[in-house]
């Protein structure tokens, strides 16, 4: 496993208080405290919004996800959410850290109808051929691909665009995307210092303006409120953490696939 380097998953398990992490990723994750004294509040924001957008589409009748970058699981992970409305539903996480995979093939050992896969978002084909994939998840039926603060670990000319358009391509009519991203509208400079920071981690950061993150969700059709601060997106409670929208630098958005 790859420990001499900050990653990513580790460095965000940290800010939502969780275990699984290293002394390299604690040291990257308090420069990034130096720049955003909130960053774990936001952290809290972007599950909160992720647990939110799940049951969201349980309630829609959805019964089959796949979680892009799913990181280490700590607590509201989807097949949490899942288990409490709707079990046996399908969960299949995704993610490219050896670290991530293991903790969770830990904790779902034995469960049939959620699995973890080890493989890079920016390798749609991988992810969507993989014995595992065609085992958990119908193409036939309706799936949420939940690209939640993920793609801004993926550079432009990777094609983030062209990678959700291979699994909107692949997915069912009525599926969902659900989508977080940070974004450096509200305050470039400390949105370049953070880039900086994770330039020296094994997932480098790419933040992107509204327009830009618009783009990434063409081809779907966005539910209500559209894309919005992260607190924004259909709270459940005032004094959920993370609420206040001045303290996240993340859009969030839902859209279906007609």
């Amino acid at each position: 496993m790859e420990l001499d380097q900050p990653s990513a998953a580790r460095m965000y398990d940290y800010f939502l208080g969780g275990a699984h992490n290293f002394s390299v990723d604690r040291q990257a994750a308090a420069r990034i405290l130096t720049i955003y004294p909130h960053a774990s509040s936001a952290a809290q924001a972007n599950r909160a919004f992720l647990r939110r957008a799940v049951a969201e589409l349980l309630a829609l009748g959805v019964r089959q996800f796949i979680d892009l970058g799913s990181g280490i699981p700590t607590a509201g992970n989807v097949h949490e959410v899942v288990d409490a409305t709707a079990p046996g539903a399908r969960v299949l996480y995704v993610d490219n850290d050896p670290v991530a995979v293991a903790y969770s093939e830990s904790i779902l050992a034995g469960r049939t109808d959620v699995g973890v896969l080890q493989a890079d978002v920016r390798d749609p084909a991988a992810i969507l051929d993989a014995p595992l994939t065609r085992r958990l998840i119908d193409p036939a039926l309706p799936v949420a691909v939940l690209a939640v603060a993920v793609l801004h670990f993926v550079a432009d000319d990777e094609d983030p665009a062209g990678i959700l358009g291979r699994f909107r391509d692949a997915a069912a009519p009525g599926s969902y995307l659900a989508l977080s991203h940070g974004t450096v509208d509200r305050q470039p400079a400390k949105a370049a210092r953070s880039e900086e920071v994770y330039r020296s981690t094994r997932d480098p950061l790419t933040l992107r303006t509204r327009p830009e993150i618009e783009r990434l969700l063409a081809g779907w059709d966005l539910v209500e409120p559209g894309l919005v601060w992260l607190p924004e997106w259909r709270p459940d409670w005032p004094d959920e953490p993370g609420t206040d929208p001045s303290r996240t630098e993340i859009l969030g958005a839902v859209g279906r696939k007609a």
